[in-house]
């Protein structure tokens, strides 16, 4: 199979999908790679790298969507890469296409086969390639809202950890999945007294052993979040519900019972956020005021540790290219479940259910192209 590598174009995104080495993977088994002109040279992997493993560099975007069979990405395709992409061309990315309506309908007019790495699925309900950047995103969570509660940035003017004889900072994490677990190891490492909220209690009791002395869980309703809000210095939006848009919890109206320079990062926020006000912002321009309140909503927070970030990816994402790439995208879909999951709009269908909910569109069974 013929394997396109794109430099990703979104603001800010310096990740790149492939690592050289896992480059050196697919060609190994007798794939050909092609990486665009400068791709990887923010995550730390220049053209050399690529092609000392047999892979060739394309000057252009255009040149490397035209040979490609798969394309691998990072993130999701914005507008200009749109009419590049050619019908039955496999798109392997994050897509998060039911927070975005365009993007859903750009590719059902392409006709491509857009494989999800966010809904690719294991037995246990887990999500392989949501993981990795997950636990990079919940890390990054804590560690921008202590930065964004500086008083120079409008923030609160806490310091987390807080010193001998002043009280540490007060952090609730919604959502006790990879995000809030991981946002909320390092709130506690810091030493921040933290509250981490979810609805399985089965997970609540897993925190509440595994997690130190200065965390402790509560049950997630709307009657707990208002309890908690006003004295809370850092609030983490950490809810994920696979390929749906997340709901919002954090309501516009509780705004006003927080105190001026509370922090809000909702990590939710490329699946449509969990706090109301949330809107996307870019790693230029992160934050932004409303009622007083910080609000931090970068879509693409791993981009800004793009060398841990695209090592952390390709370790989840190459077996399953390796698969795609041996089998062709229908077999593999066929012989894998995890992978069958992943698909989202094959050939102009909306195959996955959550998506065409989102937008009131058709939905077609995906056994309709796989039989």
């Amino acid at each position: 199979m013929i394997i396109g590598v794109p430099t990703e174009i979104k603001n800010n995104e310096n990740r790149v999908s492939l690592t050289p080495g896992g480059a050196l993977e697919l060609i190994k088994r007798g794939h050909e790679v092609y990486i665009q002109d400068g791709a990887g040279a923010n995550s730390g992997f220049p053209n050399e790298f690529y092609e000392e493993v047999g892979a060739k560099i394309l000057p252009t975007i255009e040149a490397v969507y035209d040979i490609a069979e798969m394309i691998m990405k990072v993130k999701e395709p914005i507008e200009p890469e749109y009419e590049l992409i050619k019908e039955d061309q496999l798109l392997f990315t994050y897509f998060h296409f039911a927070s975005y309506e365009p993007l859903t309908k750009a590719m059902i007019e392409r006709k491509a086969v857009c494989l999800a790495y966010e809904t690719v699925e294991k037995a246990d309900r887990s999500l392989p390639l949501l993981i990795p950047m997950s636990e990079v995103a919940g890390r990054m969570a804590t560690q921008q809202g202590a930065k964004y509660l500086e008083k120079p940035i409008m923030g609160k003017g806490v310091l987390l950890g807080g010193v001998p004889g002043v009280s540490p900072g007060k952090v609730l994490v919604i959502g006790g999945g990879v995000v809030g677990t991981q946002a909320a190891k390092m709130a506690a490492g810091l030493g921040a007294q933290v509250t981490i909220l979810d609805v399985n209690l089965d997970r609540l009791r897993y925190l509440n052993d595994v997690m130190p002395p200065n965390v402790v869980t509560r049950y997630s309703n709307e009657v707990n979040i208002r309890e908690l809000i006003p004295h809370m210095d850092l609030i983490i939006g950490a809810v994920l519900i696979p390929g749906a848009k997340a709901p919002n919890l954090i309501t516009r109206d509780m705004l006003k019972d927080m105190q001026p320079g509370t922090v809000l990062v909702d990590v939710a926020v490329d699946q449509g956020g969990c706090i109301e006000t949330c809107t996307p912002t870019t790693h230029a321009n992160p934050t932004f005021i409303i009622d007083d309140i910080v609000h931090y909503c970068v879509a693409n927070m791993p981009g800004a540790v793009p060398y841990t970030s695209t090592i952390a990816l390709t370790n989840a994402t190459l077996p399953y290219a390796i698969q795609l790439a041996n089998k062709g995208w229908k077999k593999a879909c066929q012989e894998n479940k995890e992978l069958e999951l992943g698909l989202n709009v094959v050939k102009g269908d909306v195959v996955y259910e959550a998506v065409a909910e989102a937008f009131d569109l058709p939905f077609v069974p995906v056994d309709s192209h796989l039989n």
